[in-house]
């Protein structure tokens, strides 16, 4: 095992050579490092699995921290307004994370295909979690990253890894979280519905009783699933996503805080201010200040 840890840290560390994220061949594979500890970011995480090769990372879900390191890995069903924060690393051990998308429709196929997978439970689960990492998986991931050596077989072997690494998490013991997502009309996959209309038209002024028509749910019943899912109603989940893309406007298009507050939906530029210092511990002007002269490309890490 800490053989393959460290092969698989240094494939990483090759891949990675600067800090941030880097895409590679494979359009599911992306590598994040960090020389260094980080301040907490906000981003949000799609559907994927994140296993570290090297230091350890802190998320927290609303009012839940997730700790993950090379002995475990997380793993997010749904889209989610995160705050990550890396906690160990340094120049000579940097922080290395592999980040493999997963796609709801692949989980669908393999359950269909091998009903052996599938788990009776119908409790709905929060839809991020951590796991311990076992030989079988990261032995996966590593053949994985080996394959960007030769990138003629990547058409051909990627996928079947690719499969095989599905298939290593779909036999952890909280997959279910995956199962739940991936099985049509389940409510899991109900609330995904409603999670991407939130996330695709954050700035409208969505109404509970629209998000619950969208679920095929009632109000109760749609806040109850998504607070079970998420860690927050699908107000607050809306609200992290405004301010999110607020940040992100404010930085990337140089906009003021006025114009960013309106083109994320709100109505009231104090307001804004208001929520914007709660969720990021500063005031707009002085926000972006800070992220300028700290490390920019770890905005949206």
């Amino acid at each position: 095992m800490n053989n393959l840890l460290a092969e698989l840290a240094m494939r990483a560390r090759c891949v990675a050579l600067n800090e941030g994220m880097t895409p590679t061949a494979l359009e599911c594979v992306q590598l994040f490092r960090s020389d260094q500890p980080t301040a907490i970011t906000h981003s949000i995480y799609e559907p994927s699995v994140c296993i570290i090769a090297q230091g350890q990372k802190q998320a927290r879900l609303g009012d839940e921290t997730y700790i993950y390191n090379p002995s475990h890995y997380l793993v997010a069903s749904v889209d989610l307004p995160v705050r990550g924060q890396v906690i160990e690393a340094s120049a000579e051990q940097p922080y290395l994370c592999i980040r493999l998308g997963l796609k709801p429709h692949k989980i669908s196929e393999m359950l269909v295909e091998n009903r052996q997978l599938l788990r009776p439970e119908k409790t709905l689960k929060r839809g991020l979690f951590v796991s311990q990492a076992n030989y079988q998986l990261l032995d996966a991931v590593l053949r994985l990253l080996r394959l960007l050596d030769t990138p003629k077989d990547l058409p051909i072997l990627a996928p079947l890894v690719e499969r095989e690494i599905l298939y290593r998490l779909l036999q952890d013991e909280q997959a279910i979280t995956l199962q739940q997502t991936a099985q049509t009309d389940s409510h899991a996959q109900q609330i995904a519905r409603v999670i991407n209309a939130l996330k695709r038209d954050y700035h409208k002024n969505w109404r509970i009783e629209d998000l619950a028509q969208l679920a095929c749910m009632s109000n109760s019943a749609l806040h109850a699933h998504f607070k079970t899912i998420t860690n927050m109603t699908p107000l607050q989940f809306q609200k992290q996503l405004r301010l999110q893309e607020a940040r992100r406007l404010l930085f990337s298009e140089n906009l003021d805080a006025a114009t960013a507050s309106h083109r994320v939906g709100y109505e009231s530029p104090s307001q804004f201010n208001r929520e914007y210092h709660r969720m990021f511990g500063l005031p707009p002007v002085r926000d972006l200040a800070r992220i300028r002269n700290a490390n920019p490309e770890l905005l949206n890490a």
